[in-house]
């Protein structure tokens, strides 16, 4: 088992690929906390997960949220092995069309909370211990009605590099995950009008050289490589899971 016994956290745990995720960790042995702002998704992935996950309400853009889960997770483990990062918001708009206040939530979400969420882990990471960024494939292109969220995910893509000059020395690895189109409920969540949506899905299909979305767990399997020791000497570096999109 890859993670036997570890202790991973997961935010954005309960939906698409922080489940995913989650479940991977577990099946390689791993305890796992996960994070998410709706009740209802929270006793869902309980539920699912079982007596090796402890499912956190909390919002990663609330500093005091953050405070609470690694309280929590102080208590319950006394430690962290591994974070995934993996919450973040993906409202899509033209630029002209973005006011203060979306511009705020979005670096709220992908930005501060996701510093946050890492800074404050730090007190109970453990030498040896792993970090993962979820960054997105926009870190690297210029997409329509996409610069607020590309910008954050910018961002992220450089705290992975910044992270890994700081912590490795400590014995803690950062990586970040750049994932592609992947069929996930966020989608749900863009603020697009359903033919933009549906335009979307046939331009990725026509233009991805494997002609398809990818799957949460596609993204899971590379997230737990970069969890475990397997990547054991990868640092700092951004993993692209898109099937080839950013090459066509």
């Amino acid at each position: 088992m890859k993670l036997k016994d570890k202790v991973a956290v997961i935010t954005g745990g309960t939906t698409g690929i922080g489940l995913a995720t989650a479940r991977r960790f577990i099946d390689e042995g791993a305890h796992v906390v996960v994070t998410g702002r709706t009740q209802s998704s929270l006793d869902a992935a309980q539920a699912e997960l079982g007596g090796r996950a402890l499912a956190v309400r909390g919002d990663v853009a609330k500093l005091a949220d953050l405070d609470r889960l690694y309280a929590t997770v102080k208590q319950r483990f006394g430690r962290v092995d591994t974070l995934f990062a993996n919450a973040g918001v993906a409202p899509f708009a033209p630029a002209d069309a973005v006011d203060e206040a979306a511009f705020d939530a979005l670096f709220d979400v992908n930005v501060k909370g996701l510093f946050f969420t890492v800074t404050k882990a730090l007190p109970l990471m453990s030498k040896g211990g792993t970090i993962v960024l979820n960054s997105s494939i926009n870190n690297a292109m210029g997409m329509p009605a996409t610069a607020v969220y590309s910008a954050t995910k910018a961002a992220v893509r450089s705290l992975a590099r910044t992270l890994c000059t700081e912590l490795g020395p400590k014995g803690i690895r950062v990586n970040a995950v750049s994932p592609g189109p992947i069929e996930t409920p966020i989608f749900d969540k863009l603020g697009l009008p359903k033919e933009a949506v549906e335009g979307f899905v046939d331009t990725v299909t026509k233009r991805s050289p494997l002609a398809r979305f990818g799957r949460p767990e596609e993204v899971a399997n590379v997230v737990l490589f970069l969890a475990s020791d397997e990547s054991s000497y990868v640092a700092g570096a951004d993993y692209v899971v898109d099937g080839g999109f950013l090459q066509s």
